[in-house]
């Protein structure tokens, strides 16, 4: 009689398995899916800011619309972008943007004592914060969910069920560089 069970146990057993490691897998995919809609929703708040933080320096820098179109182009790239790559390049370069910007904001005594824009520039430094942690968070989750997919024996269940490697969010090779920011004061 055991010799009748044996099998059915042993295809039981191979059928939990499965389903432990499909649903696990399937928790490690939405996390990393969550993870993502975070840095979305603080990239959402970033770009409600810029516009604000643009049209107050505006007047005051009457002979920086460079750096000003700059920021703004820039943000409508970033608010456009549709992948994970895009977005990481697009946000890269807002960053590179704002940094000029805010750079050049400090040559400015009127804006440097400004409240609204100490305000708005607290708001986005503060907003930046969320955005680092977020990219940490999201690239942690994204390791795992990739390391899991691509170990033995979950490799065999990931593959047969179309789970894919989740993209990184990565720091594109210029982000890595210091940008060089020209102060020279404007007549």
């Amino acid at each position: 009689m055991l010799y009748y069970l044996a099998p059915i146990i042993i295809i039981a057993a191979i059928i939990l398995w499965v389903i432990l490691v499909y649903n696990g897998l399937v928790a490690m995919k939405n996390q990393v899916e969550n993870a993502w809609r975070q840095i979305d929703v603080q990239l959402k708040r970033r770009h409600d800011l810029i516009p604000n933080l643009v049209n107050t320096v505006k007047g005051a820098m009457e002979f920086e619309r460079d750096t000003l179109t700059k920021v703004i182009e820039a943000r409508s790239k970033a608010v456009g972008a549709a992948t994970i790559a895009e977005k990481g390049m697009a946000e890269n370069m807002l960053t590179q943007a704002l940094g000029k910007l805010f750079a050049l904001v400090e040559s400015y005594p009127d804006l440097k004592s400004n409240k609204n824009i100490l305000q708005l520039q607290e708001e986005l430094t503060s907003t930046e914060n969320r955005i680092s942690f977020a990219r940490q968070f999201y690239n942690d989750l994204t390791a795992l969910f990739n390391t899991r997919q691509q170990t033995f024996p979950a490799v065999l269940i990931a593959g047969g069920f179309g789970f894919k490697a989740a993209e990184f969010f990565q720091v594109v090779e210029t982000e890595r560089q210091t940008p060089v920011v020209d102060l020279k004061l404007r007549p």
